[in-house]
Formats: structure tokens, sequence, C-alpha cells
């Protein structure tokens, strides 16, 4: 009697069918997971970005027009807390309008500036300036201070540059005549080589600044906290919810 050739023929190709039907599924699946990764990341590079809170912005301390007096004090010292010291204030102004440019925001003061014998040999000084609301103090230690009404910034008044060696003019052709001619090199070669044992340790000098401007920046924009410009960042000076631009 014949084998069941066809049965065993049926019976094999039913377990291929079922391999081929749990591999469509799988790729079903990963193709969709892989949509969904995508448009997730679609959504977040390429979805508008939802307005900021306003209470979560920071903006400019002072309002246009808001006026400031301003402070400036001469100090040996980079950090500043001497407001007691009536010979370091040097500078004082009242009602400065902010942000309005005209006459009446600008001013200026010519004086002579007397140095220590510390700023004499090549020591430091700085120019400390404070901004307050009218009828605010700058001074920290003051009990009617308030730390949202008020700034400052700091300028050193001198520089330090090396100090420039003199400047030794000789002759390289001498004398038209023969003998001078040798002579003259020879002199030159021996002062070449005095020039070279001379030379010391280089010596910085310290050199005075005769202007100092201040500038006060104008800029109302409405910051998040996670999106201020970097380039300005350095220059913004943060009090709790509130932001002010320091320029120099």
């Amino acid at each position: 009697m014949a084998p069941p050739a066809p049965a065993t023929a049926a019976g094999g190709q039913q377990p291929r069918q079922q391999q081929q039907q749990a591999g469509g599924i799988g790729q079903t699946i990963t193709g969709i997971i892989r949509i969904a990764v995508f448009w997730y990341f679609a959504s977040k590079f390429f979805a508008p970005k939802r307005p900021s809170d306003p209470s979560l912005l920071i903006s400019n301390l002072f309002q246009k027009g808001e006026p400031l007096d301003m402070w400036l004090y001469l100090s040996d010292h980079e950090k500043f807390n001497d407001f007691g010291n009536e010979g370091a204030l040097v500078w004082h102004e009242s009602n400065i309008p902010y942000a309005v440019w005209g006459p009446e925001s600008t001013r200026s003061l010519s004086l002579k500036y007397y140095p220590s014998e510390a700023l004499k040999h090549n020591g430091s000084l700085f120019a400390h300036v404070f901004f307050a609301r009218s009828g605010y103090p700058p001074d920290p230690n003051d009990p009617e201070y308030q730390p949202g009404s008020s700034f400052s910034g700091t300028q050193p008044i001198v520089t330090y540059l090396l100090k420039s060696k003199s400047d030794k003019k000789r002759s390289l052709l001498g004398n038209s005549k023969a003998p001078d001619e040798v002579e003259a090199v020879s002199q030159v070669v021996d002062d070449q080589e005095n020039d070279s044992k001379d030379d010391g340790p280089l010596e910085w000098v310290s050199y005075w600044k005769p202007n100092v401007t201040i500038n006060l920046v104008e800029d109302f924009t409405r910051y998040s906290q996670n999106a201020v410009p970097p380039n300005i960042a350095p220059c913004i000076l943060l009090y709790l919810s509130y932001v002010f631009f320091l320029g120099s």
C-alpha cells in the first residue's frame, strides 16, 4: 500500500505558515514603534513653542524715565564697602532719568586726583559706581537699603603695560673713510653686547586712564530664565524675579 504522501506534505506546510504569520506581526509592531519614535522627536523639534508663563519671565528692574541717583567712589581695593569715607566719594548725581537719551540724562565731571603713595608704586585704583532709585541709599548696611532698588559696577582706573625701553640709535655706516668705518662697526658690535648684558627682567608699569565712561543699557525685553542670549547673560544682574542690564 502506498504511503500517504499528500497528508505528510500538508502537515509540513502548517509550521511554515505559522512562522510567516508571526514574522509579519513582529514587523508590523516594529514599524509602529519606529513611527511613534519619529513622531515624538518631530513634535519636540518642530512643534510651535508654547508661550511662557508671564509670572516666570524676568524683566527690567526699572521703568523708562524713572529717576536714579549715582555715586562714584575711588578706592585702592577692588571690593568697596567704605561708604562713610567722604574722601572716597568723588562724584554724586541725583535724578538721572533712566533710558531717556537727552541733555538731562548726560552728566560729566572733570577733577584732579592726587594719587596715594601705594598708587605711585604700581598700586591699583578702582572706580566703584553705584546707582539707586532716588531716595534710596546704596549702602547695604543702611536700614533703608533695598536690594531691588540699587545696583553697582567696578572699573579699574589704571592699566598695566610693559615699560618701554630707551631707543638707542646708532649709525652702522660710519664715515666714508676706511679706518673710521672699521672703528664704527666694532663700536656697534660692542654696544650690542652691552645691551644684551643690560637686559634684565621685564618691568610692568601702571598707566592712568584719563577718561571713564558710564553707560546704562536700555532693554525692556522679557526673557525666560533659560532663554537669555549667551552673549548678554554675563552682563545681567539678577535680583529675585527682576533683571537689570549694566553696561560699561
